[in-house]
């Protein structure tokens, strides 16, 4: 892993919420991080007072964009805060992005317990 962790933070719509408070309550930890967002996490992420590169926002194409870091290794670390009760439409991106992870073998988190237990990984290989 690079010195500064790339990571993505992507979340559904009922997640986006879970998603900045986990970016906050490790806040030390994101903001010594390069951060990559779809649009419309990345715009919540922000006004947190967060800096996060955007991509576009999931439906219109972020989640292929984060895949296409992951397959280009451009990323060290994806979480992604996904709703499995509800429908979205772009899920074949989705489904796309976490099969990219599995090739690449980048880590993948889509919860805040697995998101938390990668994070302690990152410390550790750090120290």
């Amino acid at each position: 892993m690079n010195q500064i962790p790339r990571i993505a933070l992507i979340a559904h719509d009922g997640k986006k919420p879970e998603m900045v408070s986990f970016v906050l309550q490790q806040r030390s930890l994101f903001e010594k991080a390069a951060l990559y967002a779809t649009g419309t996490t990345g715009s919540y992420i922000e006004k947190a007072g967060i800096k996060v590169e955007k991509m576009l926002s999931g439906p219109k194409g972020g989640d292929a964009q984060i895949a296409s870091m992951v397959a280009t290794g451009q990323l060290d670390l994806v979480f992604f805060f996904r709703d499995p009760l509800a429908k979205h439409p772009h899920e074949p991106d989705v489904q796309m992005l976490m099969r990219l992870c599995d090739v690449h073998n980048v880590p993948l988190a889509t919860n805040p317990a697995g998101a938390r237990l990668m994070l302690v990984g990152v410390e550790e290989l750090k120290s």
